[in-house]
């Protein structure tokens, strides 16, 4: 079909070349340009006399020289396309982007494919670069997996607090009792609640109680590791499950959120809030038929606490 091209045929084939909204680049087998169309020289400043013979890895120094030369060898060897996409590789030419849309980002995403280009003596001795720009679904899809994020976020957070809700941190307990049942792993659950709570509300408002309950949840997030779970059981109440965590090691944990509340003051309108926690601690030593199981245990030892004169730390079963 080529050998009978007349000159028109031929002529319609560059317009093309040069018309399609994609980076078409042809280079020979030492990476220099011998084709370089109106989007090559619309996104890189350069006209294609500027980039003729050229090395594309002195036209584009940002390019990755050691994996392009991997990806070329293998389609000139294979005499296959090879292709890569944005999820793999933002981009393989950094090119500005000028699209108002999408306008947020620098750069331009790209897909390419790289074709060999067989030679009538059905050797390969030239390969083509084919560049699409993807900004638009690029943009689109990062939007909306950051709002699939926000949107899981939002429904496992507790809203006055920013901790787990108790539907999440549930899960995540029932997932470590499971992992407990069939590795032997250790956890310590910590519940506790704010003495006195009522008074609080009932002395300073509503609206300062709902202060120290934030400043509590952000005292109890500085205290955990990246590894533990806290959240909200509900009102003044709160737990935190350590993993791989023996009742010893809970009772550390414990006693040490005691003591930096107990130092904490929390001022609200020109007043100075002093409270206390009360904390219980179980832990899975003791075998329990599921879950909620340990949850009663470390809820019967904060009412020990409670019972003993509060502002301290009960573990159960100790």
């Amino acid at each position: 079909m080529v050998a009978n091209m007349d000159l028109n045929e031929f002529h319609w084939l560059l317009a093309i070349v040069q018309s399609i909204d994609v980076g078409v680049v042809v280079l020979d087998r030492e990476y220099r340009v011998e084709v370089w169309n109106s989007f090559m020289e619309n996104h890189s400043g350069r006209t294609a006399r500027d980039a003729s013979e050229r090395s594309f890895f002195e036209l584009f120094p940002e390019v990755e020289e050691s994996w392009f030369r991997r990806k070329v060898e293998s389609v000139a060897t294979l005499g296959t396309p090879a292709f890569t996409i944005w999820e793999q590789r933002p981009y393989l030419v950094r090119f500005k982007n000028y699209q108002p849309i999408t306008g947020l980002e620098d750069f331009m995403y790209q897909n390419t494919t790289i074709l060999p280009l067989q030679a009538t003596n059905s050797k390969i001795e030239h390969l083509c670069l084919i560049i699409y720009d993807v900004t638009s679904v690029a943009v689109n899809k990062r939007q909306l997996q950051s709002m699939s994020d926000q949107f899981k976020h939002l429904s496992r957070t507790d809203r006055l607090t920013g901790l787990n809700n108790r539907g999440y941190w549930e899960e995540e307990l029932k997932r470590e009792y499971a992992r407990h049942r069939r590795y032997g792993s250790s956890a310590s659950l910590v519940i506790f609640d704010i003495d006195h709570f009522k008074k609080v509300n009932d002395t300073y408002g509503h609206q300062a109680g709902d202060t120290v309950i934030q400043s509590l949840a952000k005292i109890v997030s500085e205290q955990i590791r990246d590894t533990d779970i806290a959240g909200r059981y509900g009102g003044e109440e709160f737990v935190v499950l350590l993993p791989d965590v023996d009742a010893a090691g809970g009772r550390v944990f414990a006693e040490r959120l005691r003591g930096v509340v107990e130092r904490l003051q929390i001022s609200h309108e020109g007043q100075v809030i002093p409270f206390t926690v009360s904390l219980g601690v179980a832990d899975l030593s003791e075998p329990c038929h599921d879950h909620q199981q340990l949850i009663e245990r470390a809820d019967q030892a904060l009412y020990g606490s409670k019972r003993n004169g509060r502002n301290q730390v009960t573990v159960y079963g100790a």
